[in-house]
């Protein structure tokens, strides 16, 4: 097989170039070499490939008929080459990212899955981390890139943006708001406000958002993550203001969100990875994947479907 496809190749080369003296340069062989592997495979087809005379070569009928095919051979054996180093490349290891806990639940999974399908033997370590968590690890090695909110930053990181996506109101489905197509911050003023701690991350975006627009929500109660928020409103203690992602995928039987407005507030994820760092094969690979998954808008269960209505209510959204 391998001396049929040096013939292949040798063909190819040939045919491209029109000389034999050159080609044999090329391949880094020797001309009766060369000649010796066309013969060979012109004997394997049973037909002649070339029409020879002392000044030129030129392809036979059968040997242009052959040339389109012989160029795929070649190319479906590099791609099959390099596809094989890769996944031995991939073999073992582990790959360690930080990410916010909404990223860790509702964008990685279906990354993972197909990972894990075409690499089982990669271990993947995932770091739940607040947004500055997120970047020290990243910046400190502990984990090769990390999920991110754009406005934290540090001049040796690079951010590729992702996803916008707004914060949103999270309510019972029995809420007077509930009803309401889009709600105004102005309407939480009379309720008991859930929002998470002032160093976080969202609490900060939130918060210098809405102080440029003039509103100051009465936070009544403050949590550390945002699950528990959820669960509060869930209980009847309140409700609570969440990036849409953080809200259940399928459809709560208990918890409903809305769009909030005037201001629209919105938060920007995105990939996080040192500069001028290079990633594993295997992270890379992940990355890519991610990527790739991301970029299908289309059929990505976390695109905003409040999008149209919030960004043409208002102007003012902090992007």
């Amino acid at each position: 097989m391998q001396h049929e496809l040096q013939g292949v190749q040798a063909f190819v080369k040939v045919a491209e170039i029109g000389c034999f003296t050159r080609a044999s340069q090329f391949l880094h062989i020797s001309q009766p070499a060369l000649t010796r592997r066309i013969k060979k495979l012109e004997e394997s087809l049973g037909a002649l490939l070339f029409e020879r005379s002392t000044r030129n070569i030129k392809l036979t009928s059968v040997g242009r008929e052959f040339l389109p095919k012989a160029k795929n051979l070649i190319d479906l054996y590099e791609i099959s080459i390099l596809s094989i180093k890769e996944m031995a490349t991939h073999q073992s290891g582990v790959i360690a990212l930080s990410c916010l806990p909404t990223a860790a639940s509702y964008f990685l999974p279906a990354v993972i899955g197909d990972y894990n399908n075409h690499y089982p033997n990669i271990r993947i370590r995932i770091l739940e981390h607040s947004a500055s968590d997120c970047l020290e690890a990243v910046l400190n090695g502990d984990a090769e890139f990390g999920i991110n909110m754009i406005n934290i930053t540090h001049p040796n990181i690079d951010f590729t943006p992702l996803v916008n996506e707004p914060f949103v109101l999270a309510c019972r489905r029995d809420h007077e708001l509930a009803q309401k197509p889009l709600v105004q911050w102005e309407d939480l003023n009379r309720l008991k406000l859930i929002g998470v701690r002032r160093s976080s991350g969202n609490r900060a975006l939130i918060d210098q958002a809405l102080e440029s627009a003039g509103v100051r929500p009465n936070w009544f109660y403050e949590v550390r993550h945002l699950s528990t928020s959820l669960g509060m409103v869930e209980a009847g203690l309140g409700v609570a203001v969440v990036p849409s992602l953080a809200m259940p995928t399928d459809e709560d039987h208990v918890l409903v969100s809305r769009p909030l407005v005037e201001p629209v507030v919105r938060r920007t994820l995105g990939l996080v990875q040192r500069r001028e760092s290079a990633l594993s094969p295997a992270a890379e690979k992940f990355k890519e994947m991610l990527l790739q998954l991301w970029s299908q808008d289309a059929a990505s269960p976390w695109i905003n479907k409040f999008t149209s209505q919030s960004g043409s209510s208002c102007p003012q959204d902090a992007r």
